[in-house]
């Protein structure tokens, strides 16, 4: 991105997870870090300002934004990286479930694009970095409406950024692992799942090797450091999968290899039968 002194960067969902290891690790360094919770006053002080924001609502997000111009002056870099899970079989998630995940995880992110744009375009620069998951590339059993939206939000940043481009602004998605942040242990749980379903004892058999896989993931600060290489780089690629070896091959197996082969790991991997 262009070269300003103090990056100001506004990151969305920073009260825990990657977005509060990407703020102190960026603010550590010197960038002017602003983060945004839908209750800021509920946690403990940061090294970094915390901006009231619900990403699903249209004016929370418009008085946001217009709280950090009014003390940066700038936006140089937005980090979309809000969001919630739940998890359970497709035909147990009700439709009120499905909505609040792309209510969050894709329409909270654009509604972020469409309020900073407008000051990217008036400074000729900015970076848009939207978080992603390895759950954007494949299409994880019981995780499936999480994938849908993560899957949404890589197919507007790959349109996006072709759009953007001619004035000055980069737009590139991060696509994290299992990381340990305790997102599955705070996943909700689809009230379905509670109720009999016959899908229940597979949807077990998933959920502990998804724990098993974040209990052993990588620290979010890998997230931050990658974070911060990109926002130094005058060239930065559009994809980055900061993941586990095993879990990079299966993004690369998935983009590359047989569709028949790829279903057939998966439902080894997550003991599907």
């Amino acid at each position: 991105m262009t070269h300003v002194e103090k990056p100001v960067v506004l990151i969305t969902g920073a009260s825990s997870g990657i977005g509060l290891a990407c703020a102190r690790y960026l603010a550590d360094r010197g960038y002017r870090v602003f983060g945004t919770s839908r209750k800021p006053d509920a946690y403990p002080p940061e090294r970094f300002p915390m901006v009231e924001m619900d990403v699903c609502d249209e004016e929370s997000v418009r008085r946001g934004v217009a709280a950090v111009l009014a003390q940066a002056g700038r936006i140089d870099v937005l980090v979309n990286n809000a969001g919630i899970g739940y998890g359970g079989a497709i035909e147990d998630t009700s439709l009120e479930e499905a909505h609040r995940q792309f209510e969050t995880n894709f329409f909270g992110a654009l509604r972020l694009c469409r309020a900073v744009l407008p000051v990217m375009r008036a400074q000729g620069s900015g970076l848009i970095v939207n978080v992603s998951s390895i759950g954007g590339v494949i299409g994880l059993p019981f995780q499936g409406l999480y994938s849908a939206a993560k899957f949404a939000l890589e197919g507007m940043s790959e349109a996006l950024r072709l759009e953007v481009r001619p004035f000055g602004i980069r737009v590139v998605l991060i696509e994290p692992g299992d990381t340990r942040t305790g997102f599955t242990t705070h996943r909700r749980r689809v009230r379905a799942s509670f109720r009999g379903s016959p899908y229940a004892e597979a949807f077990k058999r998933a959920l502990a090797v998804v724990r098993l896989d974040e209990r052993h993931g990588a620290s979010p600060l890998g997230v931050a450091r990658q974070l911060e290489r990109i926002i130094r780089s005058r060239s930065p690629r559009f994809r980055y999968v900061v993941a586990s070896p095993l879990q990079r091959l299966a993004v690369w197996v998935k983009r590359y290899g047989p569709d028949r082969f790829v279903a057939w790991a998966l439902r080894k991997y997550y003991r599907l039968g």
